[in-house]
Parts: C-alpha cells; sequence; structure tokens
C-alpha cells in the first residue's frame, strides 16, 4: 500500500453502489444474511441524501473503493452528546490486516473532535467475529454490560 495513494473521505451519490455491495457482502460473510439489491441501495442513497441520519466514510486506493463505514447518531441526554455509532464496516478481502480499518476509525474521531459534541464511539459485532473485536479492543474501544434486543419491522 506504500506505493499507492489512500485517500479517506466522505462519501458522495458516485460511491452508492460500491457502498451497496460492501453492505450486502458484509451481510452475507457476517450474517449470512441475503440483502435484496434495490433496497440497499436505496438505503444507501437515502443516508446520503439526508446526512442529519449520518454518513459513510470511503476509503480509496487509486480511485477505486476498498473499504467503507457508516456512522450513524445518538443523543444521550445523560451526557449532552452524541455517541456516534460505526456501522456497515467493509474492507475487501485483499485489503484487510493493512490498517485500513484503523484509518477510517482515526478519521471517524477526528471529525468527532472537529464537531465538538460527540460524547463517544459505539458499535455492534457478531458474537463470532473475533478478529474485528480485537482489532476494537486494540484501537482503545471495550465490550460493554449491555445486551442489544431488537424487534424489526419485516
Amino acid at each position: 500500500m506504500a506505493e499507492q495513494t489512500l485517500v479517506i473521505r466522505p462519501a458522495t451519490l458516485d460511491h452508492d453502489q460500491a457502498l451497496a455491495d460492501f453492505n450486502s457482502a458484509m451481510a452475507l460473510e457476517t450474517e449470512n444474511k441475503l440483502l435484496v439489491p434495490e433496497v440497499i441501495l436505496a438505503g444507501v442513497r437515502n443516508l446520503i441524501n439526508n446526512p442529519h441520519r449520518g454518513f459513510y466514510l470511503v476509503a480509496e486506493v487509486e480511485g477505486a473503493v476498498v473499504a467503507s463505514l457508516m456512522v450513524t447518531t445518538e443523543w444521550s441526554d445523560w451526557r449532552n452528546g452524541e455517541f456516534w455509532w460505526i456501522q456497515s464496516v467493509y474492507v475487501q478481502t485483499a485489503w484487510r490486516r493493512q490498517g485500513l480499518y484503523t484509518r477510517l476509525y482515526n478519521k471517524v474521531k477526528q471529525l468527532a473532535q472537529q464537531q465538538g459534541d460527540v460524547c463517544g464511539f459505539r458499535l455492534y459485532v457478531e458474537q463470532d467475529n473475533l478478529i474485528a473485536q480485537q482489532t476494537y479492543q486494540r484501537l482503545g474501544m471495550a465490550e460493554t454490560h449491555y445486551k442489544l434486543f431488537e424487534e424489526i419491522d419485516a
């Protein structure tokens, strides 16, 4: 990667198909779920077009997207600030274990510092994804005592 230029930047609509493809690949790889292509593409575009909901960051090498993540927010009245939730993390197989997630995470932290009212970062990870968990711990994140519950309107 040293000879190639890596750029981390906010995603635009030009990245919509790559982000949808990454989301589909991630869902299949981590949860063995097939996403509906039209739905995920519409969801990606919706977020990009509505920045109050969050944003994507992309990592590009020579203009090609090789990794991405999504950030959404959660207001904390206890802290009078926002938690930024990191979601939809994906690094193309050939680019894994080369520090791309670390670079993306550092960019998230830089943007949060610029905003000023971000009180922390959260993410959820599949219980069996030990490699990702080790990465998050190396970057200073710690497992919480919370369990995640959901009700999905299918």
